[in-house]
């Protein structure tokens, strides 16, 4: 593949819609990310000379910034990593001359805008917070705040919309830039929001500076006091005291101590909610003279940072130096274990050229077809036949498999498995035809039999006296007609007492499908839901009942739960699942085990054009089987057929039961891994007697060694991926450090305005809501992780203020590379 073609791959790989054509030569090229022909928000930089080739893209819009290398770092010799540095040096100058370009665009956008717009003659969002207009415009329902350096020059607009959310000009500048309010007279303040700088400014009278966001506060202050070196700036710090970390107060402190400002802090009265956190907040809760008062005893001591051990890195700012001149971080180990790739053998010759044809025509990965076929074809077998691994044993196993297929948005999972279960839903539709006729039949033999007590009735009234043996005997009732049960063959959203009752009409089982299982997994994990629970438990055996007693519903009773299961899951959350089912509790009897169809494949990143009709002859085939096994039946009215083995299928069998049996049993393996692989005892039976039913299906109940063969290779094969699906569960802080630095380094991790955050704490990566990163300890897992492998750099922080408040607290610097887009 050229390095043009590895470069696209990697392009598509992390979503990004890589232009038709790829030039080389080291120049940045700029594309349209989203279709339209005035966005050039994609950019790409590619290097193909000499043996390396290497280059940089990503998306202005969304923050994306990657680089990219045909060959490893860590696999190049000293002049080829020197050269591959220069080229990443070069690439991140070109990076900084065409933001500086996006910028002067912006810029004159902004000015084009402002000059259109309208003076304001009321705003919602200003009347929300009680403030006043000072320098602002409208445009349409948007107040627009012109954000200047201290030239006076224009860069950039920041548009508040009346509910308050908030959005800047698109490439513009934010850095250095601020909006005035009065002239300045001895003192300036520096804030973060305009509504906080109108309260200040209503409530002293004194000149301030609108900073936008606590990132930009240090850089606003810096300009304004090398401007202005004998004004006293005071820093107007947000109380982010719910935030760990307190961003807010941090980032005005540093201000202050760095300009040698004073740092004004709001104190709010014993009536503080929740959600106060600025002076606009302080405003509206207490009044004006509140602020006042606070700013007038603006603290002259500011927090004091302590840094902790951990790799050195120099203040973070745009001279921080080249990411060359630091410790080159470790690389994270390789998150998920490699799975096998499926092999069209490991199905039935009847089965392979249908799944293999919905999976090219798809573009998905063949395992989502193949694991949604096995699946259908098992609940269509459920406890009509069941298999006997052992020669001398009463041990029967019931078919019925659960699948689970594990895959991204976007990778056909859902339209694949909704394509091999037409066959199911067919049946299904014929079943209702045939329902419907015998059911209207029913209702006229109901009929005829009440009519037949009607006139019984009559004719007893005139026995009545003469002969009452005869009228009672007329009196007697009409036998009533059973009614018909139409078999039901999948349920994809029922409650587990609806399904009860589906069961008692289908005692030889079901397929419950859910195109998400996630949610079914998860509810059944609340509290309450421990029958519902039991009741799929049950269900995976296919051969046990269930009794149900409940105040309001009375007794009942299934003699048979026999249920079939498929579903898929995105990566991040079965992860997430997986971290919690085998951590102990609710999720650790076994219930994510018994899907022991559960295949997390890889996706290829290629796109093939396939536009061809399907392939007719391996669909009759295929659906041939499906109608064949639709119509199977049990030995007797409750007794399923047996099958057993061979002679040699019995060897087999054995062959492969004891050194498995053997290693479930020693400490090698991760519990949660055991716990999975003891499920085989089932499956592998299960599986060979599906194939056994679909080649041999005159096979007289014995099932062959070619067929247990098959079911064996399916064991090799699915367990691979089910090292993959625990692999959550054996190393789950290096898959969180992953995700966590895959977001960094795609630009994800921002304030609340967009802006990049250069240290930030893990209760603003639990707030992202990002998976596997949703909560507390999983986030600060993730940051330890990177800081052992060098990627961020642990900062204490010692609150000190005027009002004692406060405790240490721990925020994470990111390494230098990452802001830059030089770290691989």
């Amino acid at each position: 593949m050229s390095a043009i073609e590895q470069f696209t791959q990697a392009m598509m790989g992390d979503g990004l819609p890589a232009p038709e054509t790829i030039h080389a030569g080291g120049k940045l090229h700029r594309f349209s990310t989203s279709g339209a022909r005035s966005d050039d928000s994609g950019w790409y930089v590619l290097h193909d000379d000499g043996d390396i080739a290497a280059g940089a893209y990503g998306c202005w819009r969304t923050g994306l910034s990657k680089t990219w290398c045909s060959k490893r770092e860590d696999a190049m010799t000293p002049a080829e990593r020197d050269a591959h540095r220069d080229r990443m040096r070069a690439v991140r100058a070109q990076r900084l001359a065409d933001t500086a370009q996006r910028q002067k665009q912006a810029a004159q956008a902004a000015a084009q805008r402002w000059q259109a717009a309208q003076a304001v003659a009321g705003h919602d969002y200003l009347k929300t917070k009680g403030v006043h207009a000072y320098g602002l415009k409208v445009e349409g329902d948007g107040l627009l705040i012109p954000m200047r350096d201290t030239a006076g020059v224009l860069h950039s607009l920041q548009v508040i919309a009346p509910d308050g959310s908030k959005r800047f000009q698109p490439g513009g500048r934010v850095k250095g830039c601020y909006h005035g309010i009065g002239k300045p007279a001895g003192v300036l303040v520096v804030c973060e929001g305009y509504a906080t700088g109108a309260s200040i400014h209503e409530a002293t009278g004194l000149a301030v500076a609108v900073a936008f966001n606590a990132g930009n506060l240090l850089e606003v202050a810096q300009a304004l006091h090398a401007k202005y070196p004998a004004l006293r700036l005071v820093l107007a710090a947000d109380d982010d005291w719910r935030t760990d970390g307190n961003p807010g107060m941090a980032k005005a402190s540093e201000a202050a101590r760095t300009v040698g400002g004073d740092l004004a802090v709001p104190v709010f009265p014993d009536g503080r909610e929740g959600k106060d956190t600025d002076f606009n907040d302080l405003h509206r809760l207490a009044g004006l003279e509140a602020v006042k008062a606070c700013i007038e005893a603006a603290a002259q001591e500011t927090p004091a940072f302590v840094k902790s051990a951990g790799p050195a890195f120099p203040p973070l700012d745009d001279d921080a130096g080249d990411p060359a001149e630091w410790d080159e971080p470790v690389p994270l180990p390789v998150e998920l274990p490699p799975v096998a790739a499926f092999d069209a053998d490991l199905l039935p010759e009847a089965l392979r050229g249908w799944v293999a044809d919905i999976a090219e025509r798809m573009q998905c990965p063949p395992d989502f077809t193949a694991v949604g076929a096995l699946v259908a074809l098992s609940s269509l077998i459920g406890a009509r036949a069941v298999v006997a691994p052992k020669e001398r044993d009463d041990w029967r196993v019931v078919p019925n498999l659960w699948g689970l297929v594990v895959g991204r948005p976007g990778v056909m999972k859902s339209p694949a498995l909704s394509e091999v279960l037409k066959p199911l839903h067919r049946l299904e539709a014929g079943e209702r035809e045939q329902f419907a006729a015998a059911h209207a039949a029913w209702e006229l033999d109901c009929k005829v039999a009440g009519m037949a007590d009607e006139a019984n009735e009559r004719q007893a009234k005139s026995f009545a006296t003469k002969d009452p043996a005869k009228a009672r005997a007329l009196l007697q009732p009409t036998e009533q007609p059973a009614e018909p049960v139409m078999r039901r063959y999948v349920v994809n959203d029922a409650t587990v007492e609806k399904l009860a009752d589906l069961l008692t009409g289908n005692p030889w089982g079901l397929l419950v499908y859910r195109d998400e299982l996630h949610g079914l997994l998860c509810s059944m994990d609340r509290q309450g839901q421990e029958g519902a629970r039991g009741f799929y438990l049950t269900g995976y055996d296919g051969n046990q009942g269930h009794a149900v007693d409940r105040i309001g519903r009375g007794e009942s009773y299934v003699p048979r739960v026999c249920l079939a299961m498929l579903g898929g899951i995105q990566p991040g959350k079965v992860q997430s699942y997986v971290r919690e089912a085998v951590a102990g509790g609710a999720g650790d009897d076994g219930l994510l085990q018994r899907f022991g169809l559960a295949v997390w494949p890889d996706v290829a990143r290629e796109w093939r054009k396939v536009d061809r009709w399907p392939d007719t002859p391996a669909k009759q085939a295929a659906w041939a089987v499906f109608e064949r096994l639709g119509q199977l039946a049990p030995a007797g009215e409750d007794e399923p057929q047996e099958w057993r083995f061979d002679s040699e299928a019995q060897a087999l069998y054995w062959e492969w039961a004891e050194p498995f049996e053997n290693e479930i049993r020693g400490d090698d393996l991760h519990p949660a891994l055991v716990s999975h692989l003891a499920k085989y005892r089932k499956l592998i039976p299960a599986l060979a007697l599906i194939f056994a039913l679909v080649d041999t299906p005159d096979g007289g109940g014995v099932i062959h060694a070619r067929e247990l063969a098959r079911a064996l290779d399916w064991g090799d094969y699915l367990r691979t991926h089910a090292e993959r699906l625990y692999a959550a569960a054996v190393v789950p802080e290096t898959a969180g450090a992953a995700a966590l630095l895959e977001k960094i380094k795609a630009g994800k991790l921002v304030d609340g305005d967009g802006v990049l955050l250069e240290a930030f704490t893990p209760r603003e990566v639990v707030k992202k809501g990002w998976a596997g990163l949703a909560v507390n300890d999983a986030a600060r897992k993730a940051t330890d992780v990177l800081v052992d492998y060098g990627w961020l750099c642990r900062e204490v922080m010692k609150s000190d203020d005027a009002r004692g408040r406060g405790r240490p607290s721990m925020r994470y610097l990111v390494h230098p590379g990452l802001l830059k887009g030089g770290a691989a």
